[in-house]
């Protein structure tokens, strides 16, 4: 019988942390070793790391991932192995697979389609391998193949496919079929977003099937360079057959999956039902708590600080911290998930405790603010056992504003200074919680999401003060329901008091009324119109017509509502571009610097608006 003990591993890897990236791999290799794997495949890039950035460009990292695979390679004893790294060829950085059997290297298998949309810029970095070629490359005075290329073990053909790769019609499958290979390996680095898991899954097993082999996947695991966020996919498919679906976004360093591979029985058997992927709620908690457990821990921070108001947003903060502790407790123990976060050993084994320890809120009011956004803060923080502070900015804002009265020679007024009085308040809270997150050393976060950042309601430098912004690639929409939904789901009790209230500021005179909804347009109705005319990049009239079939609003409202929104849009790119880093965690997102590019000065679409009517 024509049989093979696969392994495919997932590691979380930090850019130019050789010595971390070294140690997972080698732990995956010995690991295989004990289960008796006879080739074992990690993910994309995994020697560096995918995110590097223009350091791709150097000359010194390709050769030091070189140094790095050499050190490895003899480690490979007893078994294949397939690992990523950039390979600099004839004065070209190409992204490669390196094949090894028995310690030896074999060759160097390149990536042939690189990936040039949202957030990936590899055309940049890496120069694309011509199809079905092949060249020679001298690796430390020895000569080995290098390009699209396959290989035999146990008599079993196999080839590969790097990412990208996989994702188009005409890819590299299509000539390994030709060459009669039966096993595909694809090593990734496919960032996560939601709902993106069961198309994967799906492109792997019909993979499988269309070209007759069998099909092994395996992406990184973890936040790897700070934005996005690898979800550890380790999935193996044959025949159209689903056989084997690894554990998404683990808090493991390192994780082998392993399944043994008959290729000698030509039956092929009916189609699997495809396992069930989590729904967006609860991907979210999952996603965004690895992501936070990974920047603390790499940027070597002592925890998170948060001016929690007792709101939707910064309610979603806390929250997320809380279910890092309990993920990252439950699946490591508490001795390990203190290790990795670097917490005293000797702080107790109690998730109230650590989430004490490592999460400082505050809640900063006004003459502005309610007794119930007040409890509902205090309330949430004792439920998940944050450290709570409370104070008055009012004093600094009575300054700020006195000092301006005096130079200008008049008082202000809401009448005449609305947008000053309110962004004041904001900007008044900032410098006293980066105080205390600097007194901490810990990292401030910042609780807009990404409705605010479509419409730029948000004070810059106020609300947007942050070194991390943990929610601004999730809607407002989304958080809302996300709350009542982790209330209910997760038994957040803490949350019942925010579940109950209205979304607002609470920057205006509490006799206004204030509503994030009044101020800019109902949420749900917002978010359409983002979708089609951001994500789907839609002009004015075109989001009109698709989403007035929606029924939402009447058109001559649902036009208003456009045009606002088109116009905050184009006044308000300069305060994107200043987001704090954020998670890559939807299809699409409004960071400049990783999917949405949009000029700072612009005609605000005035002409196209002039259409609408």
């Amino acid at each position: 019988m024509k049989t093979l003990k696969l392994g495919g591993a997932t590691v979380n890897q930090i850019p130019l942390d050789w010595k971390n990236n070294k140690a997972n791999i080698l732990a995956c290799i010995a690991q295989a070793k004990k289960e008796g794997v006879e080739l074992l495949c990690l993910p994309e890039l995994c020697i560096t790391g995918y995110g590097c950035e223009d350091l791709f460009l150097s000359e010194w990292l390709p050769t030091r991932a070189m140094e790095i695979l050499l050190e490895i390679a003899p480690k490979c004893d007893g078994l294949a192995v397939a690992l990523g790294l950039p390979v600099r060829h004839q004065n070209k950085v190409y992204n490669c697979t390196c094949y090894i059997v028995d310690g030896q290297i074999q060759g160097f298998y390149a990536k042939q389609t690189l990936a040039n949309e949202g957030v990936h810029y590899e055309p940049r970095w890496f120069t694309p391998w011509p199809p079905s070629t092949s060249d020679t490359i001298d690796v430390d005075g020895k000569a080995y193949p290098i390009g699209e290329l396959t290989f035999h073990l146990k008599e079993i053909h196999l080839g590969f496919e790097i990412c990208e790769d996989a994702w188009h019609d005409v890819r590299p499958a299509c000539h390994h079929m030709e060459k009669g290979v039966a096993l595909i390996l694809n090593p990734s680095a496919s960032h996560f977003a939601f709902g993106k898991a069961s198309f994967r899954q799906n492109l792997v097993v019909e993979s499988s099937k269309k070209f007759n082999v069998a099909y092994l996947y395996c992406n990184l695991l973890g936040n790897e360079a700070g934005r996005m966020v690898y979800d550890g996919d380790v999935i193996l498919a044959q025949y159209g057959e689903l056989l084997s679906y690894g554990q998404r976004l683990s808090f493991v360093s390192w994780k082998l999956q392993t399944c043994e591979v008959n290729f000698s029985n030509p039956e092929r058997s009916e189609r699997q039902a495809i396992k069930p992927i989590a729904d967006q709620n609860e991907e979210f908690p999952k996603a965004a708590s690895l992501a936070l457990f990974d920047y603390m821990r790499k940027s070597r921070s002592k925890g998170f600080v948060l001016s929690l108001s007792g709101g939707a947003d910064s309610s979603t903060c806390a929250v997320l911290v809380a279910e890092m502790v309990r993920r990252g407790t439950e699946e490591l123990g508490f001795d390990a998930f203190k290790t990795k976060l670097g917490l005293p050993s000797s702080l107790p084994n109690d998730r109230k405790t650590i989430v004490h320890s490592i999460l400082q809120t505050a809640y900063q009011g006004t003459v502005n603010s309610s007794d119930d956004t007040f409890d509902s803060a205090k309330e949430l923080a004792e439920s998940i056992g944050a450290t709570f502070f409370q104070w008055q900015i009012d004093d600094e804002v009575r300054g700020y504003r006195e000092k301006v009265e005096k130079a200008l020679g008049r008082q202000l007024t809401w009448e005449k200074d609305d947008i000053a009085l309110q962004n004041i308040q904001a900007r008044a809270r900032s410098p006293i919680i980066w105080m205390l997150a600097n007194i901490a050393n810990a990292l401030l976060l910042t609780t807009s999401n990404r409705s605010e950042g479509d419409v730029g309601y948000a004070t810059m430098d106020g609300d947007t003060s942050g070194s991390l912004a943990p929610i601004a690639a999730v809607d407002k929409e989304f958080v809302k329901q996300w709350l009542k939904w982790a209330q209910r789901e997760l038994g957040y009790e803490g949350l019942r008091r925010v579940n109950s209230l209205t979304p607002t500021a609470e920057l205006r005179p509490k006799e206004q009324h204030q509503s994030d909804e009044t101020d800019l347009m109902p949420y749900h109705v917002l978010v359409a119109i983002e979708r089609e005319g951001i994500r789907n990049r839609k002009s004015p009239l075109e989001v009109f017509e698709i989403v007035k079939m929606l029924k939402l609003e009447p058109d001559a409202l649902l036009k208003q509502h456009i045009k606002r929104f088109f116009r905050l849009w184009s006044r308000n790119q300069w305060k994107r571009e200043r987001i704090a880093p954020a998670f890559h965690l939807d299809d699409f997102n409004v960071d400049p610097r990783t999917w949405c590019r949009f000029p700072i000065l612009s005609g605000g679409f005035e002409e196209e608006l002039e259409r609408l009517g």
